[in-house]
């Protein structure tokens, strides 16, 4: 079963109605962290963040005490949070906007103190509406309690903080893409070098981009210490996470666990976590780290939920989603939605991404609706390498960012593990289950 006895570091507040109140916030401590971060020095606070060996929350799993490292030094810079979360069955940000946004308030200030940047943002998907109302409640609340604006609890630090909405383009969680929106252009990806916003980021000036659940994790690394956190976990994946757990599952939902000492079976039985698998049928496949990520068969439902665990066996946390399949689950129409969802949100920039994802997803759909052939298999592979060369993970890059190298990862999953249910659908007209 799911070892379940760790402290629920950003979830702690769900149980209350009104957990996105500012005076439910206060009634649990709200807003202590960072009356504690302003008596110490900067470099202090961003050294127990190091401490804790934070892996960013938003898909790469980069080190946030690292990349805050990368910040290079100038008249002016900014923080930006990236709250885009547009990925399908990732919900997890959306939850914490909507259900503790003055603990993400909290902890972006705490970084740009740490920092010492003057002005951040926090850039949320359009579609949020409840989140952005709420999140943009907390800040104005923040203002009036003093925890934002000029000189802030009496101390010598100012910090403004602005909510920004996007306009729902998937493309724009990808960082560079973010901080075009930001400035009113186009979301797309920038060309590489530079390779981090630290060097040149918004508006040109150096630039911290973080995610919404990395930033929320700030208020108990300052309370508890850098240390607290690290002690919990295995290796570099340190803290918990919440795994947004979605599919063929009882209880589907977003839960704060334990990274590495539980397992993807914990996650998806334990009764207090996703109560098994509807109808007690067995588990097919699971999509371990969000729908761009290889999926798992049944056989790595013990894997630890760890970042370089799941790693080794050749895909990715990401996200923070895990999607069950069932003996139910068409394959075939679970990829080519996936695909189908990629083509749309290709922003178009590059060939293999604008145009490949497109082939993919007309020959996924012939497949699913009764017009599929026996060579389409090989043709769909074919298509997936020129994408991605060697269908490795991580995959090889012939894209401005990871959108296009991501596409091919369902559909070579899919006809790996069940090239029979592919031939099924030829021989049947469509899926054979329907």
């Amino acid at each position: 079963m799911a070892m379940l006895d760790s402290p629920r570091i950003v979830s702690s507040r769900a149980q209350y109605a009104d957990s996105y109140t500012l005076t439910r916030y206060l009634e649990t401590g709200g807003y202590v962290a960072l009356r504690k971060a302003l008596t110490m020095f900067p470099e202090a606070v961003a050294a127990e963040v190091d401490a804790a060996s934070l892996l960013g929350r938003g898909g790469a799993g980069f080190p946030a005490g690292r990349k805050w490292s990368m910040l290079r030094k100038a008249p002016v810079s900014y923080l930006v949070v990236n709250g885009d979360e547009s990925e399908p069955a990732t919900f997890k940000d959306h939850f914490l906007v909507e259900r503790d946004p003055h603990q993400l308030v909290e902890g972006v200030i705490i970084a740009a103190y740490a920092l010492q940047v003057s002005q951040a943002f926090i850039y949320l998907r359009g579609e949020f509406a409840l989140g952005l109302e709420r999140v943009q409640q907390a800040v104005n609340d923040a203002y009036s309690e003093g925890a934002l604006g000029s000189k802030i609890f009496g101390s010598d630090f100012s910090i403004d903080l602005v909510v920004h909405p996007g306009a729902g383009a998937y493309i724009c969680g990808e960082e560079t893409a973010l901080i075009e929106g930001l400035e009113g252009k186009r979301g797309f990806p920038r060309i590489k070098p530079p390779f981090f916003p630290a060097v040149t980021g918004l508006y040109g000036e150096p630039t911290v981009v973080n995610n919404v659940e990395t930033m929320s994790n700030l208020p108990w690394i300052v309370n508890n210490g850098g240390a607290a956190f690290a002690a919990l976990g295995v290796g570099r994946s340190t803290g918990t996470r919440l795994f947004a757990l979605a599919g063929r599952v009882n209880n589907p939902g977003v839960y704060e666990i334990e990274m590495v000492k539980n397992t993807f079976r914990d996650l998806i039985y334990d009764p207090a976590l996703g109560g098994g698998v509807i109808g007690g049928r067995a588990v097919k496949a699971i999509i371990p780290g969000g729908v761009s990520a290889p999926w798992f068969g049944p056989d790595l439902l013990d894997l630890p939920m760890g970042q370089d665990e799941v790693g080794e066996k050749g895909s990715m946390l990401g996200s923070g989603s895990v999607v069950v399949l069932d003996e139910t689950s068409c394959v075939v129409r679970a990829a080519w939605r996936i695909t189908k969802f990629f083509s749309r949100e290709s922003c178009g920039q590059c060939t293999p991404c604008r145009e490949g994802s497109g082939w993919i997803e007309r020959a996924m759909y012939r497949l699913e609706h009764g017009g599929g052939r026996m060579e389409d298999m090989d043709l769909l592979l074919d298509l997936c390498d020129n994408i991605a060369p060697g269908l490795s993970w991580p995959p090889q890059q012939t894209t401005i960012c990871v959108l296009g190298s991501s596409i091919p990862s369902s559909v070579h999953s899919a006809i790996s593990m069940f090239p029979d249910d592919f031939k099924a659908h030829v021989l049947h007209g469509g899926c054979p289950h329907d």
